[in-house]
């Protein structure tokens, strides 16, 4: 049987989340994961205008389409902006999870703080809520937030002390913010933590799969 909706992940740790969220959605839906942390490792050192990197991030959003899924979501804020406009021939769509996050963020703003733990995930992210607010029309005044400190405690397993470190960052950053955006998939269970801040923290995961899934379902 055919899947009808693939991921393609840089960090194992994306495969439970992705798949109860769909399995939420869209109880029997069929979804393939490809994991390839290499992928934003690589793209940390070489950047993602790098000619090698874009053909490999190609070659598995087509690896992951390769068992007849007519979408596929990268998942990666880092590498999503080279695999949302790769070219497929139209045997199927290729989408970034955060767009549907950006399209919220610009019409909550205009102040939106994009907060990463990752520094090369902060410029894809900034140009995806630019051009967001430029489609909708709308002018927004964003800024940036990386939370460096936290990246090893994702890298090492420790997932409580990673969203305990993105938090109180996020926290006192958020007086000067309308709305944030939690660049990266993993930080999404920090958005929990902030929920007393008076204004909305969005996260990937939840309004990307969501998108996926209805896009999935118009085309099966």
């Amino acid at each position: 049987m055919r899947d009808a909706l693939a991921f393609l992940h840089t960090a194992q740790v994306h495969v439970p989340t992705f798949e109860q969220l769909v399995a939420e959605m869209a109880p029997g839906l069929r979804v393939r994961h490809l994991v390839q942390a290499d992928l934003l490792a690589d793209a940390r050192v070489v950047g993602t205008d790098d000619t090698g990197l874009i053909a490999r991030v190609h070659h598995a959003m087509h690896e992951a389409a390769s068992s007849g899924a007519k979408v596929v979501v990268c998942t990666c804020s880092t590498i999503g902006a080279v695999a949302e406009q790769m070219p497929t021939g139209d045997t199927f769509k290729a989408l970034r999870i955060d767009r549907a996050m950006a399209d919220r963020a610009v019409r909550t703003g205009p102040r939106v703080l994009v907060v990463a733990a990752v520094e090369s995930t902060l410029a894809p992210t900034m140009e995806l809520v630019r051009s967001a607010a430029a489609n909708a029309g709308i002018a927004v005044q964003p800024s940036t937030l990386l939370v460096e400190e936290a990246w090893p405690h994702f890298e090492a397993g420790d997932n409580a002390h990673y969203i305990e470190t993105l938090a109180r960052s996020i926290r006192a950053a958020a007086g000067e913010a309308d709305v944030i955006v939690l660049a990266q998939a993993s930080m999404a269970p920090a958005a929990a933590l902030l929920a007393d801040l008076g204004i909305d923290v969005l996260s990937s995961p939840a309004l990307g799969a969501r998108h996926a899934v209805a896009l999935a379902a118009s085309l099966t």
